[in-house]
């Protein structure tokens, strides 16, 4: 059998972004306008998690979400909560590669524009801008697939009732 354009074209690898979304945004106020007229600096707290979902056969769905929140005291000065979502194309990709693609190379496209979406709402609610920091996607990658091969390394317990 001869190679066709087509027989070599459906082997090769494939990673593409198809799509790249604002999933879910919220911005609160709770304590405004009072607690505009304070002129001390917040306490700042960022939160953020990873997600990949498939979508389809060769199409995942990863969420990067993020949560900041700006306390004065005991008071919340706003609260965000923001995710942004990309739909990547994975297709001939070998499992252990595909997995470092979702885990690293999709969340770093992906959080730009969670990072500009947050700003942007942070800004435009009357606040001054909250910038977020780079995210080494790889070493979070690494942290995490070395928590799982640790919780996979532990002993398990033996209880009375598993051994009958």
């Amino acid at each position: 059998m001869s190679a066709t354009p087509e027989n070599t074209q459906s082997a090769d690898p494939v990673f593409m972004l198809q799509r790249c979304y604002l999933k879910d945004l919220s911005l609160e106020q709770p304590n405004s306008p009072q607690i505009l007229l304070e002129q001390q600096q917040p306490n700042v707290d960022v939160q953020m998690s990873v997600e990949a979902q498939p979508v389809v056969e060769g199409l995942f769905e990863i969420t990067v979400a993020a949560t900041i929140t700006a306390r004065m005291q005991d008071r919340v000065l706003f609260l965000v909560e923001g995710k942004q979502a990309g739909i990547f194309e994975l297709r001939n990709i070998p499992q252990e590669h595909a997995d470092m693609l979702l885990g690293i190379a999709c969340p770093q496209t992906v959080y730009p524009y969670l990072r500009a979406n947050l700003a942007d709402a942070i800004t435009r609610a009357g606040f001054p801008p909250v910038h977020l920091a780079e995210i080494n996607f790889q070493a979070m990658y690494e942290q995490q697939q070395a928590q799982q091969q640790a919780a996979n390394d532990a002993p398990s317990i033996i209880t009375p009732d598993r051994l009958n």
